[in-house]
């Protein structure tokens, strides 16, 4: 079996890493993790979210995409998808570049959860003040 041209992105979100092959000339599989996509993302959001950068170059159904996700919760994998696979339509073809950054899926998302702080309930959230 001849292997076939790949283009591959690697994206980042919260904890979330994803690596995001794309095949040219396919007829539109969306692969994560071994499962179809909308078993693997239940929510049509999410969904939604990791083929934005298909959507923005009307290439849905034009491309067969796998991914290995893994880490974090389902929403930042979905933004990791997304971001990994705007990097591999650059890849695939560079004038790809200007529209995916006018959308902002080139562009890390670097807000991460912040750590709790002791004597504190959580990072900022102090215990109710009390006089006597």
């Amino acid at each position: 079996m001849a292997e076939q041209r790949y283009y591959e992105g690697v994206g980042r979100r919260k904890r979330a890493s994803a690596r995001v092959r794309v095949y040219p000339g396919g007829k539109g599989e969306y692969i994560v993790n071994d499962k179809p996509l909308r078993e693997f993302f239940p929510r049509d959001v999410d969904v939604v979210e990791a083929l934005k950068p298909l959507r923005v170059i009307d290439g849905i159904g034009k491309f067969d995409v796998t991914v290995q996700v893994k880490g974090g919760g389902i929403t930042g994998q979905a933004g990791a998808v997304r971001m990994g696979l705007a990097r591999a339509l650059v890849e695939f073809n560079e004038n790809n570049r200007r529209v995916m950054r006018k959308a902002g899926y080139l562009t890390r998302d670097a807000r991460e959860k912040e750590r709790k702080k002791p004597g504190l309930k959580r990072a900022r959230k102090a215990p109710t003040y009390t006089k006597r």
